[in-house]
């Protein structure tokens, strides 16, 4: 992991530790490197970068800084304006463009805001890349055989120019609109956008399916993005699908990658239940290529005993969905995802893709001629207690001696009832303590176990 670029991007609080400064950055050196990577091609057209944001206050901020370095190393900026996260890759993929940028900081609060760095293909950067980048943020710049302090600007007619490209989102739109496999007529469908850059999109692809569309939390003003609202905060869509009747819901993040879903009763649809739902018709009909789901290690215990029990097989990735688009591509998979709703159809997307996963929901729904509670009634989730806490150093609570025979010793205890998992924040400086066991109680009794030998050991800041 580098110094700035986690796991899913460069994220932090806007004007703190992620500034304008940073982007205006970012932007120099991209706009700069992929036209010297052009330029050694014999290559004279400018490098082409296309940007989307979320709804954030600061979106407008980052997004103008990036332009200004963009624009300044050479690069035509095409901006996509408020979107979604999966819409930026797929038109940097179909489109040709050297790279693509989205500013979001996905599900945070408003007052973060993050650059993620897509390549040409619609996947995440690449570390080599981001490497680079961050070398640069920090003016110590070595690459093609040279050291770089700075690096040059654009002139005269070699600066690049702002493109608007609003009919890239609207051609996403309609990439949306042609999967849908049956009409979606006589269907109620809650949408919860969550204030963020699902809510000039999800609707327009529900509405010309053909389905009786109810959206909540589509007015953002700058600072409502995942307030109490969307996949985070599901609660609202669960008393919204039950109070009007609806059949299903489903609710985004900030910059629609994820989708959890509420059935008709009002229960969450976790990203594991959408696994095990879509897995089990992707197979049914001979599409499950490999016969393997790609998971994360905090994927439920339940879900991997449901698998077991239908005959599907799986694998377990670190957490990150870049991880499992990894393992997918390196092995043939078609479906893989995470808990928090991160679910990836390479058939289709290069990235997570919440809308796109409502939408495949919808088609296992409407295929199978059953409601959404009856398609995960089989799938039995174990309880599951989280818990964090902030320590001055990650590696060291993980490598102590100590805190590595308490996790053994509690995964011995659990043997084939549960498991325990202890790993470190990607983002933030924080060991998370994970336990899933047949009661509440044994997994809040053995997550507290490790969390008092790690301050007890003085590790906690």
């Amino acid at each position: 992991m580098g110094k700035y670029f986690g796991t899913d991007g460069f994220r932090g609080e806007a004007n703190c530790n992620l500034t304008a400064d940073h982007a205006y950055k970012v932007g120099r050196f991209l706009g700069w490197y992929y036209g010297e990577l052009k330029r050694r091609n014999n290559d004279t057209t400018k490098p082409k970068i296309v940007i989307g944001k979320d709804t954030r206050l600061s979106s407008y901020m980052f997004e103008y800084s990036l332009v200004g370095g963009l624009v300044a190393s050479g690069a035509d900026a095409y901006l996509l304006h408020v979107t979604t996260t999966p819409s930026v890759a797929y038109i940097a993929r179909v489109d040709n463009f050297d790279c693509g940028i989205m500013i979001s900081a996905s599900h945070n609060p408003y007052y973060d805001n993050g650059i993620k760095l897509i390549n040409r293909h619609g996947e995440k950067m690449d570390e080599e890349t981001i490497g680079y980048v961050e070398q640069y943020l920090d003016g110590c710049l070595e690459i093609f055989d040279n050291k770089y302090t700075d690096i040059p600007f654009a002139h005269k007619d070699d600066i690049g120019r702002t493109v608007d490209y609003v009919s890239g989102r609207n051609r996403y739109i309609g990439y949306l609109i042609s999967l849908g496999v049956y009409s979606f007529r006589g269907i109620k469908v809650g949408l919860d956008c969550a204030n963020g850059a699902s809510w000039n999109v999800a609707k327009s692809v529900f509405d010309a399916l053909g389905a009786e569309t109810y959206v909540i939390n589509n007015s953002p003003n700058g600072t409502n993005i995942n307030n109490n609202c969307g996949s985070t905060h599901i609660e609202g869509l669960q008393k919204f699908v039950v109070d009007n009747k609806l059949d299903v819901g489903f609710a985004y993040d900030g910059d629609a990658d994820r989708c959890l879903a509420v059935d008709e009763k009002g229960n969450v649809i976790t990203g594991d239940h959408i696994l095990y739902i879509y897995a089990n018709y992707m197979k049914d009909r001979g599409k499950l290529l490999t016969n393997t789901v790609v998971t994360t290690v905090m994927s439920n215990f339940g879900l991997y005993k449901a698998f077991d029990k239908c005959g599907i097989d799986y694998a377990k990735t670190k957490v990150g969905d870049k991880y499992v688009y990894e393992y997918m591509v390196k092995n043939g998979c078609r479906i893989g995802g995470e808990q928090s709703g991160h679910i990836i159809f390479t058939k289709y997307a290069s990235t997570g893709d919440g809308i796109l996963t409502s939408l495949k929901m919808m088609e296992a729904m409407i295929a199978r001629k059953k409601p959404m509670s009856e398609l995960a009634k089989d799938l039995i989730i174990y309880p599951q207690v989280l818990k964090n806490i902030r320590v001055v150093d990650k590696s060291t609570v993980q490598n102590d001696p100590e805190v590595q025979a308490k996790v053994q010793e509690i995964a011995d205890r659990l043997s084939d009832t549960g498991r325990i998992l202890v790993r470190e924040s990607g983002t933030e400086p924080l060991i998370r303590v994970m336990v899933e066991a047949e009661s509440e109680k044994e997994c809040h009794d053995y997550v507290d176990e490790v969390i008092d030998l790690i301050k007890a050991k003085g590790y906690e800041a």
